[in-house]
């Protein structure tokens, strides 16, 4: 299957849809009740200066994501922008992660994401707008229990069906949108709204995603698929 940013393997599409009966599970949205999740599009990985773990594709998808950002406020869905974040309790709380890491890379990390620091501000030419909500989140998923409140953000907006975008991938994207559909969200990840370091890394993530987790489907697409939720309401 071929979508712009991405090509899942036909043997693992056949598959799908022997399980699903169609290739899209989610290509039907409800756009008021869809909300686009922006992950960690800051600087702290777009900016090679104060960049800790800098994804250069990231800064190609941000037209696709600020189409889609329009698009769903469009149809009167919801926008949120979640960023990475250090505080001192990770330390504790999260020691496991920074013991793996040089004591020099463990410096940086915690200076590109610490709040206040230019690593933590998104990327300036993201489609920032009043109404969309910033979500702050400790862990690499945003919805794992007790370390963002994204989840109960969401469903206090009326949001079932996430629409994925961000970096990396294969780390925070994929965590993310997996722990998403395990609590019983719609989840889709957009094959060109994402980025990687390597477009093996991308595509194997949502390869595997699509396989059990939920759907991907390109910008393209789902414009195509709020445009027509909107008109079916209308009609």
């Amino acid at each position: 299957m071929k979508l712009n940013g991405a090509v899942i393997p036909d043997e693992i599409v056949e598959r799908v849809v022997r399980a699903r009966g169609r290739e899209h599970c989610y290509a039907d949205l409800d756009p008021a009740h869809t909300a686009l999740v922006v992950i960690d599009l800051q600087n702290a990985f777009m900016e090679d200066p104060v960049g800790h773990a800098v994804v250069p594709g990231a800064r190609d998808i941000v037209p696709a994501v600020n189409r889609l950002a329009a698009a769903v406020r469009q149809a009167d869905g919801g926008v949120f922008w979640v960023k990475m974040t250090h505080d001192d309790a990770c330390l504790g709380d999260w020691s496991a992660a920074f013991e793996m890491l040089t004591p020099e890379r463990r410096a940086k990390r915690i200076g590109a994401l610490t709040e206040g620091t230019r690593g933590h501000e998104l990327w300036s030419a993201l489609d920032v707008r009043p109404e969309d909500e910033i979500v702050l989140k400790y862990r690499y998923s945003g919805f794992l229990p007790g370390t963002s409140d994204l989840a109960g953000r969401l469903r206090a907006g009326g949001f079932d069906t996430l629409l994925i975008t961000g970096t990396v991938t294969n780390v925070c994207c994929e965590s993310s949108a997996r722990d998403a559909s395990m609590l019983n969200f719609r989840t889709i990840m957009v094959s060109d709204g994402n980025a990687a370091l390597t477009r093996a890394e991308h595509e194997a993530s949502l390869t595997a995603f699509y396989n059990i987790f939920g759907d991907v489907m390109d910008t393209d697409m789902l414009i195509a698929a709020l445009e027509r939720g909107r008109a079916a309401k209308a009609a």
